[in-house]
């Protein structure tokens, strides 16, 4: 069943698409609507501007230079206050991430002023009010939130997803589109566990949003190239996973 715009435009909308199919694409005019009910977006243009000083990802199996990334982690209860944690690495297993999984990956920790500011903030309150409804035997959330830039250069494609179609080992995953600049491709794609494919979408406006039950749904992002091989060409994106914590 494909979950493609269409009947989201509503915080129960979205529910009920993750609940049915698995993962729902929201449009960004609906996004921003399911966030505003949870906070302010006032410091956008920072938010926004921050991917331009994100550190090159050296951990890349394939040798690729050509994703950029800053990480934060935080805890959030079900109710109360969602709290940043100590900076740590970042660990896939190699069952969920054949390329660069196995071993501590340490990047370069989300700005003070970004990870607390009004966007993240409201970001992560609505991530938690979503994900605690579908899954209301959660008592506490380890959340994870990667800045991702992924560059194409003229005969280099940008990779989204270099391990491939994956799971992330998480229980939800929220891909917000941050920009988009001089590229094509870069489709997003969902299969269920079998690796059937459910539809196909890609990110191309600002707060465009994938939204993913990583138990049932396998995902993946085509490469991206340049439009213009003479202008600079990136795809911004924030990834929050959230994990029940026992």
């Amino acid at each position: 069943m494909s979950e493609i715009g269409t009947g989201l435009q509503n915080a129960t909308g979205i529910r009920n698409a993750v609940a049915r199919a698995g993962y729902a694409f929201v449009e960004a005019s609906d996004m921003r609507t399911a966030l505003v009910r949870f906070g302010a977006l006032a410091d956008w243009p920072e938010f926004a501007e921050s991917w331009g000083d994100l550190e090159v990802d050296t951990y890349m199996g394939d040798g690729g230079r050509y994703r950029r990334r800053r990480f934060a982690v935080y805890a959030a209860p079900r109710q109360g206050a969602i709290v940043r944690g100590p900076h740590q690495p970042h660990y896939q297993g190699l069952d969920y991430n054949t390329l660069n999984g196995g071993i501590e990956r340490w990047f370069k920790p989300v700005a003070d002023e970004i990870g607390d500011g009004a966007s993240m903030r409201t970001i992560l309150e609505y991530c938690r009010a979503l994900f605690s409804k579908l899954a209301p035997d959660a008592i506490k959330w380890h959340v994870e939130v990667h800045q991702f830039r992924i560059e194409a250069k003229p005969g280099q494609h940008g990779k989204p997803t270099p391990e491939g179609m994956h799971r992330d080992g998480v229980d939800y995953v929220l891909v917000l589109l941050i920009d988009r600049r001089n590229i094509r491709s870069g489709t997003t794609t969902v299969h269920d566990l079998d690796k059937r494919a459910l539809g196909s979408f890609t990110l191309t406006d600002p707060l465009d949003a994938a939204l993913v039950d990583d138990r049932r749904c396998y995902h993946g992002v085509t490469p991206v190239e340049p439009e213009n091989p003479a202008q600079p060409a990136y795809r911004d994106v924030l990834v929050v996973t959230f994990r029940k914590k026992t």
